[in-house]
């Protein structure tokens, strides 16, 4: 009777964190606010869309797309910059965005394959827009991790259809975390990755703005949760044992922010994003692709115009600190918003990967004083 009580009790502690995101089980990761969703979306125009893959045994895969505004983006760009922590990856579209300082369509995320299929469903749904009649060149912004431990991602699942759907269903509020969109078969810390989302909101007295970030993550390392070495204390982490591609992979990271920044600044806050992923545990391993794409939304850039300057308002350097900080805590926390939220998948050849041991890490918070 007792074992059954036992059973019972951690079946239901297991069902209650199951689908819970570390804020709402006491694990209170940095010290600034968070927006009202704790997502990417915080930042006013932001949206995001997703189209999720589960078909049969062998596809796990997904589309993830991230929409800085409403409207024509090509013909009003928003300022923008990338950062690569490692450029073990294939980021398309990063030199126009790195000469120019603008961001011209949505960032869509997705599989290592795929990147090329998306790309030319990004230039379809730019030129096809009410006012790119004559327009030639397309800069399409795509990120990508490699699933193909869990899908079959030389199959190349992903269409058009997909992506365009993605664009199409792009919503503000709310972000859907874990197993979906790109981070449908991803794996991170050698448990399941996937989708996660955070944001902080600066005091009025440090000028009130957003910063929003979103996460595909799918690399390894050694876990920490709010400073808790938890993938040590659970004996599973990067070279335990051998020289392995357990820690390889790559994590995308998109920083939203409706601070008046430009390109430079833009920069600048991409970079403290790698600190926020070291503070998980991350560590940029050989294999692993790590880019951060950071825009603002803060004014618009015309495509053509007939005044040779710009009149903009820009937040002067000493000004921007605030921002490094909100980008640490918000890139650290969406990270750990994935783990948590991302359930056990299985997948192609019989590959399978276990969600992250709630019940496990809550005890090892607990043991550290770290759980509120």
């Amino acid at each position: 009777m007792k074992n059954s009580l036992l059973l019972i009790v951690l079946f239901i502690g297991t069902q209650v964190y199951a689908q819970k995101r570390p804020r709402e089980i006491g694990i209170k990761i940095g010290v600034m606010p968070t927006g009202p969703f704790n997502a990417i979306t915080d930042v006013n125009g932001v949206k995001v869309g997703q189209v999720t893959l589960v078909e049969g045994k062998d596809v796990r895969t997904g589309v993830t797309a991230i929409l800085p505004r409403d409207g024509n983006l090509f013909q009003q760009k928003v300022p923008a910059a990338i950062y690569i922590g490692n450029g073990f990856g294939k980021l398309a579209g990063y030199s126009q965005v790195e000469e120019l300082g603008t961001l011209e369509t949505p960032i869509v995320l997705t599989n290592t394959l795929s990147v090329p299929t998306v790309a030319d469903a990004l230039i379809d749904w730019t030129i096809n827009q009410k006012g790119n009649e004559n327009v030639r060149s397309v800069n399409p912004v795509v990120g990508e991790t490699n699933d193909g431990y869990l899908n079959d991602i030389r199959g190349r699942h992903i269409k058009k259809e997909h992506v365009l759907q993605a664009l199409a269903n792009a919503k503000a509020g709310a972000v859907e975390e874990g197993n979906v969109g790109a981070g449908t078969g991803t794996v991170c810390f050698n448990f399941k990755g996937g989708i996660g989302t955070s944001s902080r909101k600066l005091p009025e007295k440090l000028g009130g703005y957003t910063v929003g970030v979103l996460t595909q993550t799918n690399f390894g390392g050694v876990l920490k949760v709010n400073g808790v070495p938890v993938g040590e204390d659970l004996g599973k982490y990067a070279f335990k044992e051998s020289l392995d591609k357990s820690s390889d992979g790559s994590c995308m990271m998109i920083i939203a922010t409706d601070a008046p920044l430009d390109a430079r600044n833009l920069k600048r806050l991409a970079k403290r994003a790698i600190m926020g992923m070291a503070e998980t545990g991350g560590i940029a391993s050989n294999g692993s692709g790590d880019y951060v794409i950071a825009f603002s939304t803060a004014y618009q850039i015309p495509h053509e115009t007939s005044n040779g300057t710009s009149n903009v308002t820009l937040l002067h350097n000493d000004y921007v600190s605030p921002l490094f900080m909100a980008t640490i805590e918000a890139t650290n926390e969406a990270i750990i918003n994935s783990l948590f939220m991302a359930k056990t998948s299985e997948g192609t050849q019989g590959h399978a990967v276990e969600e992250l041991p709630k019940e496990k890490v809550l005890e090892i918070m607990r043991k550290y004083g770290r759980l509120k």
